[in-house]
């Protein structure tokens, strides 16, 4: 069944479409997810959340994009309600306290697991997290993250190089 088929479906109360969309965006979302969360269990709860969303927001679907970048769009921003909500969002943390450097051949190790990288950007903390996946992974620009987190346009910037640098240095450390 194709996404607007799957949509209108979903739109008269078909529970078995229902299913189907979450069964096949939800993966995909999972790993969204996992790249905000700390841990398995809070992903899963922001999945969950984020689908409810999708689902009563359903009817806002215009068919004008793709239905995966609108879901997706639901469910980052899921997460980073859920990080303001418990306001671990930490955002000014100072370079003191994150030892790091920043050289101009930034390179990852060709044999590191995508779960071993996982890993290391869910160990970073929750303000450098955030900005590295909305910006280098989610694709929004430094006045976007600004606007969606409150932040000035230069903090984005900088906690950015910083999440790149801490993640540098504990690549460097494997």
């Amino acid at each position: 069944m194709d996404d607007t088929s799957l949509v209108n479906e979903c739109l008269k109360g078909n529970s078995r479409a229902q299913k189907a969309l979450f069964d096949k965006f939800a993966p995909k979302m999972l790993s969204v997810c996992l790249r905000y969360m700390k841990n398995t269990e809070k992903a899963e709860d922001a999945l969950q959340d984020g689908f409810i969303k999708v689902f009563v927001n359903l009817l806002n679907y215009k068919n004008s994009g793709v239905l995966e970048g609108w879901i997706r769009r639901i469910i980052v921003n899921t997460c980073l309600d859920e990080l303001k909500k418990n306001k671990k969002l930490l955002l000014n943390i100072s370079v003191e306290e994150v030892e790091y450097k920043l050289e101009s051949n930034d390179f990852v190790q060709e044999q590191m697991m995508a779960d071993d990288l996982m890993k290391l950007i869910q160990d970073m903390p929750a303000g450098y997290r955030v900005i590295f996946n909305m910006f280098a992974i989610e694709g929004y620009a430094h006045q976007e993250i600004a606007t969606q987190l409150g932040i000035s346009e230069s903090t984005s910037k900088s906690q950015y190089l910083r999440a790149r640098a801490y993640l540098k240095q504990r690549i460097e450390k494997r």
